[in-house]
């Protein structure tokens, strides 16, 4: 194992902020550069958005691994979600609704039937209030949003935030937290797009990668969970072991499966690792969430990206660590409920290296 250069971490930690344009209401958007060592990470204060992320490979050339858009107009119709924070509630809520405390809410529906990503006005919409930071460790950017109640069809007023940062470490860390005045259902999540050849370079079939999991959430035709767990062995669902994402993926028609991380939910543990032997890049995941959505980018469909590329289907992979989809329905999932007493706090590491 080869690790990433350390030699000029130290004099190499800092963020700095930049207009990004402004909106057609008059909104003014900035840009966040942080750098740490030798990654340098870019992110937005639309949609508390991750733009870009330069690693060096183990030939030493930098290049952007996430997949995204050059211009602020093209941000504003991220129909894909790239790189975005999602809430209040990231992945799906069957049929738009739920009963909490004997009160039913709706969701706005924009997949079908049921509602994806909070609906068409979530948080990945929305203007973040912004705050750099950095010290002799790391540099980062706290973003704030507040929710009023009834935000979204959503109960209770919430204030959320995320912290990004990078550190000296070779680490991207993602730290979610959120409070609230009622009881509400809370499912926050970064939606990047990886692919650690570069983004535009091609498909993600050839990356290995391993999950920490035996077992997944089974879903229907809808991509709603049935409630069942059920085990990955002899399955194209297993990765215990490193094997292709392209292994068995015409099997299944791509993956877009929630998989239950082992062990403690709260408690920081490995939740994936992925490889990709062409640049020696290599990403570890941990979490402190109790699922993981793994998305191989099956509905990427000829979208025009960074510069001159263009993104189809396989063309990037997301590690949405979260909560399981639908949970507000599903009294046996893992509670994603807050209110009064019980704050929202979880954390997700992204620790990078490379191998020669």
């Amino acid at each position: 194992m080869h690790s990433i250069n350390n030699e000029k971490k130290e004099a190499n930690i800092d963020v700095t902020q930049k207009s990004f344009g402004v909106l057609s209401e008059g909104q003014e958007v900035s840009l966040y550069i942080i750098n740490a060592g030798d990654l340098s990470l870019s992110v937005s204060s639309l949609g508390a958005c991750l733009t870009s992320l330069y690693l060096p490979s183990a030939q030493g050339k930098c290049s952007d691994v996430l997949l995204g858009y050059s211009t602020l107009e093209s941000w504003t119709h991220n129909k894909a979600f790239m790189g975005a924070l999602i809430g209040r509630f990231a992945n799906r809520i069957a049929k738009g609704s739920f009963v909490l405390n004997d009160k039913e809410y709706h969701i706005p529906c924009n997949e079908g039937n049921n509602s994806l990503h909070s609906g068409p006005k979530g948080f990945d919409k929305r203007v973040w209030k912004a705050q750099p930071y950095k010290d002799n460790e790391s540099a980062g950017v706290l973003f704030i949003i507040e929710s009023p109640k009834g935000d979204g069809g959503f109960p209770g007023s919430v204030v959320a935030q995320v912290v990004y940062s990078l550190s000296k470490f070779n680490t991207l860390s993602i730290n979610y937290e959120a409070c609230s005045d009622d009881f509400c259902p809370i499912n926050l999540t970064n939606h990047a797009y990886f692919n650690l050849k570069g983004e535009g370079s091609g498909s993600i079939l050839d990356h290995e990668i391993s999950i920490n999991s035996h077992s997944y959430l089974e879903i229907d035709e809808d991509k709603i969970p049935t409630g069942r767990l059920l085990p990955v062995a002899d399955t194209p669902f297993d990765f215990t072991k490193p094997k292709l994402i392209g292994k068995d993926i015409e099997k299944i028609g791509g993956y877009d499966h929630c998989f239950v991380i082992e062990g403690e939910a709260g408690s920081m543990r490995p939740c994936a690792k992925v490889y990709e032997k062409t640049s020696g890049r290599i990403m570890r995941v941990f979490t402190t969430h109790p699922g993981l959505q793994f998305y191989t980018g099956n509905s990427l469909n000829g979208i025009e990206g960074k510069l001159d590329s263009v993104y189809n289907k396989y063309s990037g992979f997301c590690l949405e660590t979260q909560y399981f989809p639908d949970s507000p329905n599903h009294e046996s999932f893992p509670s994603c409920i807050i209110g009064p007493g019980k704050i929202y706090k979880e954390q997700t590491l992204f620790v990078f290296d490379v191998k020669k």
